[in-house]
């Protein structure tokens, strides 16, 4: 199944969403991104910044097992979703 740009913005929103309620993980997000709590409202409307946080996620199995669980979401489907708003989903290497 290939993701629209739609579906990509959508599950990486509750994909913050789940962040922002992780207190053990909101804490280490905002240091690797540098993004303040006060600015995470501003920013989830821009592409770049939705991949950033599919990025992150991305970055520990655990993690991306917690959300896709906790959400009921395959666990492709993150990987599915950064590689369309990093404009990766395109990519052919052949």
């Amino acid at each position: 199944m290939s993701f629209s740009a739609d579906a990509a913005e959508t599950l990486a929103l509750r994909a913050l969403a789940w962040l922002v309620g992780n207190e053990e993980l909101l804490p280490v997000f905002l240091g690797s991104t540098g993004v303040g709590e006060d600015e995470l409202r501003d920013r989830a409307g821009e592409s770049e910044f939705l991949a950033s946080v599919l990025d992150f996620l991305m970055m520990d199995d655990a993690w991306v097992v917690g959300f896709c669980d906790a959400t009921n979401t395959p666990y492709e489907d993150p990987m599915k979703a950064q590689a369309v708003l990093s404009g990766k989903a395109q990519m052919h290497w052949t």
